[in-house]
């Protein structure tokens, strides 16, 4: 298979068991499959799990793909629903360590500050996962380590390359407005007040 072949007759091809066009599958779109797990901050072994399983499910569903030109959609969603899922795996298996209250004690101010990350970090994914699909799977795309260039990002994607740059943007500002939208409302009373005395 050649580099510039389509993702549909990638998809046609690894279906009907052409190792070079599963290959040529994987090629393109690991990058992108590896960011989503890293981007919700799990691990790199948890991470090339859901790698591992995300193709896996791919290879499950190769004949039944009804729209293969969307497959990098499928592929992010497939990532996001199984880095959720080891998310949560993560936190029902996780002990409650005692000591963990003495953590307020010595520095309540470090913990306001987590707390604040962690609000502020949930705000954003919100925004994130209300933007349209195509949004969300240009920003992803773009966010992979290594960057691609912009002639990966059209091959990829199927758009012209002078188009990647103001869809970044309009989405960018998608988020921004949702993720105002979204922003709780600020507390009457500051940290400060709290401790007064």
């Amino acid at each position: 298979m050649e580099a510039g072949a389509s993702t549909a007759s990638l998809v046609a091809g690894a279906s009907a068991g052409d190792r070079a066009a599963w290959d040529a599958l994987v090629g393109r779109f690991a990058g992108l499959v590896w960011s989503i797990p890293r981007d919700h901050g799990l691990s790199a072994a948890d991470a090339a799990d859901v790698s591992q399983t995300t193709w896996l499910r791919l290879a499950e569903h190769l004949g039944r793909i009804r729209e293969p030109e969307r497959l990098c959609a499928w592929l992010a969603t497939t990532a996001r629903n199984e880095s959720v899922r080891t998310l949560r795996r993560a936190q029902r298996q996780r002990p409650l360590d005692p000591s963990s209250a003495s953590l307020v004690r010595e520095d309540v101010r470090a913990v306001d500050s987590d707390l604040l990350q962690a609000e502020r970090d949930a705000t954003l994914w919100r925004a994130f996962e209300a933007l349209p699909s195509f949004c969300q799977v240009l920003l992803r795309t773009l966010m992979s380590d290594p960057t691609p260039s912009y002639a990966d990002v059209s091959a990829l994607l199927g758009m012209p390359v002078g188009s990647i740059g103001p869809n970044r943007n309009r989405c960018l500002d998608r988020l921004r407005r949702r993720a105002e939208f979204a922003r709780p409302l600020p507390s009457t009373r500051s940290s400060s007040d709290r401790r007064v005395g």
